[in-house]
């Protein structure tokens, strides 16, 4: 009995001073928040920040002299590459001129070729079907070349089948938070089932956002990169094909595009030695429809088309924001916070992910500010070119820790704690994302109680997938990836021209801060580094 009394007398006082430390951490968070400063920068004055593009460059450039403004060192902007052609938005319109005038809600797809000048021409609806399947891409490509060949120069391709009754009474609301129950099926820990053989040529890769990511989250690195790798390689022919045909734009429909939302990513590749694909955009469902039944009806309708991008001659480097606060007695062990700093470009990337880079801005800002001396050095990292495949942050783990296709470990991976991301959108955290890592289990209980009053009450044992922690994961380092409120982020913002500032929630914004910020003093400050799972096995 004396000695427990003794143990419990001992416990006191850490837990005393580590609750002051996110007390102070908290009232930082609230009261003196630079969250939403950091992510106006970002979006309204910087945004959008398509990777490589001087866009890019010129917002991270503001956010390294911030984050040395706040007192961190050794920050630089550490070089990648060559990543591809930079592509940069000047000026596009889409317009109808018969036979009625009607300028269309649309977006251009970036690496698009431009048109240099307005055109003229005649749309025609020539459909290619729709498949994630590489193998049914490529038989339903062939058969579309031998129906088309010789019929699309000088033309207008409308490429999508037409969206029927898309003004429907909506299932789900558009802004949605976590219920108490999703939250408690989400710790569930899911059946134990088979491991799935996956083909990479032959995926089904479901359309909806959070049904992706679960799928992302149970495919192995390797057969994402494979599929990226063919299917890339699919939209290069197809590009390829109407390139050489002639053809003056194309115009795509999107199953989310409807009441004015248009979800722009990529028309073909970004590699300087690939063709650029023709101007392709993508085109608010209802307006696609009225297009293609205006053709259905036999009616003689007439299109200008206008886009100029400014674009590099060859490949280029793209970069990653680097800075730290030194640590005390284990200064050469490193607890890294980050975020994908790189966005699509018909919005301002303010959800996607200038919401994320904002926070972990902010989280490092908090910890400086209180002039915390923590025993590990605190690294933040602002991903370029997550949104081709995590290339940021592949290329610095690569560099510094382990190539996740030879497993041959540098001497910093021994060096590494664990890595803290958010990309999920701007909705408070609810907990984590334990990424199969068990041991990890109390010290995150531990280090989120103080946090349950603000709603982070879930710990999962789940993977989640599509973002920069897989980078870490892939050779054995702990990465970590956040529960957050879905909001609108699946429904409205993610991709989509409606990724603007006014979408971000400043209190979650803040309240995340101050969650990840308490969680990485706690692992700073920790007697070991964070638990491991075992080394995967080379790619």
């Amino acid at each position: 009995m004396r000695f427990t009394l003794l143990a419990i007398t001992f416990l006191i006082p850490a837990v005393a001073a580590d609750l002051a430390v996110i007390g102070q951490i908290k009232s930082e968070a609230f009261e003196h928040s630079k969250v939403m400063e950091h992510l106006q920068f970002l979006s309204d004055r910087y945004g959008p920040r398509l990777t490589a593009s001087p866009e890019f460059k010129e917002a991270a450039d503001w956010a390294l002299k911030r984050l040395q403004e706040y007192g961190l060192e050794n920050g630089h902007l550490e070089k990648w590459g060559p990543f591809g052609r930079s592509w940069s938005l000047e000026k596009f319109s889409l317009e109808m001129t018969q036979p009625r005038y009607s300028s269309l809600a649309a977006w251009p797809l970036a690496w698009s070729a431009n048109t240099n000048g307005p055109v003229n021409g005649e749309p025609v609806f020539a459909p290619i079907p729709s498949s994630t399947s590489i193998k049914k891409g490529e038989a339903d490509l062939a058969k579309y070349i031998e129906k088309y060949q010789g019929k699309l120069r000088g033309k207008v391709v409308l490429v999508s089948e037409t969206l029927n009754n898309i003004v429907q009474a909506e299932s789900k609301p558009d802004l949605r938070r976590y219920t108490d129950a999703e939250l408690a099926d989400l710790a569930i820990a899911p059946p134990p089932t088979e491991k799935m053989k996956m083909d990479p040529s032959d995926l089904d890769i479901p359309e909806d956002l959070d049904a992706r990511i679960r799928f992302f989250s149970s495919a192995p690195p390797s057969v994402m990169d494979e599929y990226r790798t063919k299917r890339n390689a699919l939209a290069l022919k197809r590009a390829k094909f109407f390139a050489d045909e002639g053809a003056l734009a194309l115009l795509q429909d999107d199953a989310r595009a409807r009441d004015g939302l248009t979800f722009s990513e990529a028309a073909g590749s970004y590699e300087a030695k690939d063709p650029l694909a023709p101007p392709t955009f993508v085109v608010t469902s209802e307006h696609y429809n009225r297009l293609a039944r205006l053709l259905a009806a036999k009616t003689k309708v007439e299109m200008q088309v206008n886009l100029k991008a400014r674009m590099s001659d060859g490949d280029v480097d793209s970069y990653n924001v680097i800075a730290e606060i030194p640590g005390g007695n284990k200064k050469d062990e490193v607890v890294m916070v980050g975020a994908h700093f790189d966005s699509w470009h018909s919005g301002t990337g303010a959800t996607d992910n200038g919401a994320g880079s904002a926070v972990m801005m902010e989280v490092v800002r908090i910890l400086k500010a209180l002039n915390l001396k923590m025993d590990r050095t605190i690294r933040i990292g602002l991903w370029g070119g997550e949104e081709e495949g995590l290339l940021g942050s592949k290329a610095y783990v690569k560099e510094h820790f382990a190539d996740p296709k030879t497993m041959q470990l540098t001497a910093a991976h021994s060096k590494l704690s664990g890595y803290f991301n958010l990309d999920n959108g701007s909705g408070k955290i609810r907990g984590v994302y334990l990424q199969n890592n068990d041991a990890m289990r109390p010290l995150f209980e531990q280090w989120l109680e103080p946090f349950r009053d603000l709603g982070v009450t879930t710990i999962t044992i789940r993977n989640t997938g599509g973002t920069d922690h897989l980078s870490f994961d892939a050779v054995g380092l702990p990465g970590f990836q956040f529960i957050q409120d879905p909001l609108d982020y699946s429904t409205v913002t993610h991709h989509s021209n409606m990724d603007v500032y006014d979408h971000a929630q400043a209190g979650d914004l803040m309240q995340a801060a101050a969650v990840i910020a308490s969680v990485v003093y706690d692992a700073a400050m920790r007697s070991e580094r964070l638990p491991r799972k075992p080394l995967p096995k080379p790619q």
